[in-house]
């Protein structure tokens, strides 16, 4: 069904008016005194031609700029920048002439090695570079110092490289990188590199490293898919169903085509596309849209009844993901027994960008601009969807305005729409806008999710018996990762953070009772961690203290002498906060610790009882996260991971209502933490030669265990059900 507009009101590109970015961009009237040095310039591609590029990962360019090529997608977790340092160290090159570019979509050349295709999530985008780019920087150096062997007619012993300068060492020539690389491009290849020992790192794990992509973004200049302008483009946003499952039944667009600036209306898989002369048309012309919906196979469940449901499967025998020791019988002979049940709500990314992207279909190429996560899978969607030669799609990945998982979908649900627009309308430049409605109503949400406890206690209150049953949605079901991700009928990211604790417990059981809803659900960062760490770590406390233990001592007493490094950061961080215990004052303080992705975090949480709710005041972080490349980014990732944490502790929820609508729908229903929220952070990162491991999403799962066992501390009540105040 379509509905096409008078040619005489075709779109206008150039009446989109100034963007927001180009307000930043031209706003110097209200820049104070923002001095940046000379090397903190951000990412600029080179303009002069690459004349050495020994691998995929490094060019050379004649100018002496040093540009590695970024295989994931930079979404403010400093990938730019901490893959950047690991081919700089090794190449010894000076951190001044480096820049970073986005790799194209080359699976071959730029797969994850944790997933086998080109993509980025799961923590794992410095962690799974950090052999490849060293490597790709010392097989750059090897080749430079060739080059300037040759041209001294030396052996290649006598060439030493520092800060960017090759040098001999017994004449004291010298040269630049940019000068040897016409030579250098010339050699064979090494065919075995040596890395850096440790001990001779300059860049990893230096303070003060600058951040390729900060300044340029502080300033406005960098550009996201949203700034993206094509001759002729069209603006597109589409009217989606109201319900999970509902379809379109029919549709009048003639108030939509009246209104100014409106060129076309569409009917799509997804729902009604309306094209505009601009954003400003095209969500006029949606609004005017008529439509009737079917709703016959759509959810309309609220989450109070899905709820109910999950805790009905909760308290009931459900599938064993880990059973240690006999659990029956250690709450058969335990002296006391405890039970608790907890409630966690479907969660939005609420990124601050929404999804939006720019596609370019001509009749033998296709173009698309937009912040992809995973753009191997991505691709085949505009093959395939506008009929053209898998070679003849390029993606153009671009800076992402957050994530938190939102890009990243088994489904590729935006690029199909996006893909399903151009389809639609023919050949063409169309921008797919999606509004903060659009992004908070059209679900990938994390998973509603319900955990039922039971602890025992011996008659010395020691914990003898531990059964936690998890109910919620499974994300990897009837998904492409199902057969690679799931396996005797689990799924892992449901309950991921319950099982193999560090601690002592001698008979624990873990279940998962797998749950059916029509509501889409998705990873949020840190998953499954998100809900298990609190619900772990709270009940781990109360036990803890209802055995007469110290919540930190007691935690020690349990760990194994395997887990070593979990002990390492608890006792760091009770170090850091000089813990005495939960307190009596008008600050109380709750402690919890987790592992996730590889990394180890234990937090500390001060909070006050602000007029019967909970303010949290300072956080203290002990993080092992290996060898920290860039201990800024690091730092700034568990500050950014504890706010976010925090935020979905206290405040957020997404609530379906009787009938299955959403109610919230902006940051005016579906609050965050602001600014002036944020408590004071401390965060100290242990020393390690261990290769990395995730810094993204480890800093957000202990953050809510911590404030809600203080909270437990100034009333007695561990909060069962998240979020602890709501909006």
């Amino acid at each position: 069904m379509h509905a096409i507009k008078p040619a005489h009101s075709k779109s206008n590109a150039d009446a989109t008016g100034p963007s927001r970015r180009a307000f930043l961009a031209g706003a110097t009237g209200l820049v104070v005194a923002m001095a940046l040095p000379i090397k903190g310039r951000a990412q600029a591609v080179a303009t002069a031609q690459a004349a050495f590029a020994p691998n995929a990962f490094i060019r050379v360019s004649p100018d002496n700029i040093v540009t590695v090529l970024i295989k994931h997608v930079e979404m403010g977790q400093g990938a730019n920048t901490g893959l950047a340092i690991l081919a700089a160290e090794e190449m010894d090159a000076d951190w001044s002439q480096i820049r970073a570019e986005q790799a194209p979509d080359d699976p071959s050349l730029y797969a994850n090695l944790a997933f086998g295709v080109q993509g980025t999530g799961g923590s794992t985008g410095l962690s799974n570079s950090y052999m490849t780019m060293r490597e790709a920087g010392a097989t750059a150096r090897a080749l430079l110092i060739e080059a300037a062997a040759q041209t001294w007619g030396i052996p290649a012993g006598d060439v030493s490289v520092s800060a960017g300068v090759v040098s001999n060492d017994a004449t004291g020539q010298t040269a630049t990188f940019g000068e040897l690389a016409e030579r250098a491009a010339t050699l064979p290849m090494p065919q075995d590199v040596t890395l850096k020992d440790p001990s001779e790192f300059k860049l990893i794990g230096a303070e003060g490293i600058t951040r390729l992509d900060a300044a340029d973004k502080a300033r406005g200049k960098s550009t996201f898919s949203i700034d993206v302008m094509r001759d002729g483009m069209q603006v597109v946003t589409v009217l989606h169903p109201p319900k999970f499952g509902a379809v379109l039944a029919s549709f009048d667009a003639t108030a939509a085509l009246d209104v100014p600036g409106v060129t076309a209306v569409h009917q799509i898989a997804s729902g009604v596309a309306v094209y505009g002369a601009d954003t400003f048309a095209a969500l006029r012309g949606r609004d005017a849209l008529v439509v009737q919906w079917d709703e016959t196979n759509a959810e309309t469940r609220s989450s109070q009844e899905i709820e109910e449901e999950f805790l009905k499967a909760a308290r009931s025998p459900a599938r064993v993901a880990e059973n240690i020791g006999d659990v029956d019988a250690a709450f058969d002979q335990a002296e006391r027994s405890f039970e608790a049940e907890y409630i966690f709500p479907y969660l939005a990314h609420a990124a601050m960008e929404p999804l939006d992207g720019v596609v370019e279909w001509t009749p033998d190429r296709v173009d698309v601009w937009s912040a992809i996560q995973i753009p191997t899978i991505a691709a085949p969607v505009f093959s395939s969807t506008l009929g053209v030669a898998p070679e003849a799609v390029s993606l153009h990945t671009m800076y992402a305005g957050g994530s938190f998982g939102h890009r990243a979908t088994a489904t590729n649900h935006f690029e199909n729409e996006m893909a399903q627009v151009a389809a639609a309308a023919g050949p063409g430049s169309y921008k797919l806008q999606w509004t903060r409605e659009d992004d908070m109503t059209q679900g990938y949400y994390r998973p509603l999710t319900v955990h039922r406890f039971r602890g025992g206690l011996d008659a010395d209150g020691n914990i003898t018996g531990w059964d936690n049953t998890v109910a919620n949605q499974s994300i990897m079901a009837g998904t492409m990762f199902e057969q690679a991700l799931m396996g005797d009928g689990l799924d892992r990211t449901s309950y991921e953070g319950s099982t193999d604790l560090p601690y002592a417990l001698p008979a624990r059981r873990v279940s998962w009772a797998q749950m059916q809803t029509g509501v889409p659900v998705l990873w949020w960062r840190a998953v499954g961690h998100t809900h298990t760490a609190y619900a772990t770590e709270t009940f781990l406390d109360e036990l803890l203290i209802a055995g007469g233990r110290d919540p930190v001592q007691g935690r020690l007493d349990l760990i194994t002498q395997d887990r070593p490094r979990d002990r390492a950061v608890l006792e760091r961080v009770a170090e850091m906060a000089q813990w005495s215990g939960p307190g009596t004052g008008e600050r109380r303080y709750g402690v919890a610790l987790h592992r996730s992705f590889g990394s180890f975090v234990a937090q500390i949480a001060e909070v006050e009882n602000r007029d019967g709710t909970p303010h949290v005041t300072r956080v203290w972080c002990a993080l092992d996260c290996g060898v920290a490349v860039t201990p800024d980014v690091v730092r700034a990732q568990m500050e950014g991971g504890i706010g976010f944490g925090l935020s979905a502790a206290l405040f957020e929820q997404l609530t379906l209502e009787a009938g299955g609508t959403v109610r919230e729908r902006n940051f005016d229903a579906y609050r965050v933490l602001g600014l002036e929220e944020m408590p004071e952070i401390m965060v100290d990162i242990m020393p390690s030669e261990v290769a990395p491991t995730g810094v993204g999403e480890p800093g957000t799962p202990p953050i809510a265990a911590a404030v809600g066992n203080a909270w437990r501390a100034h009333t007695g009540q561990t909060p069962r059900r998240l979020p602890i105040i709501g909006a």
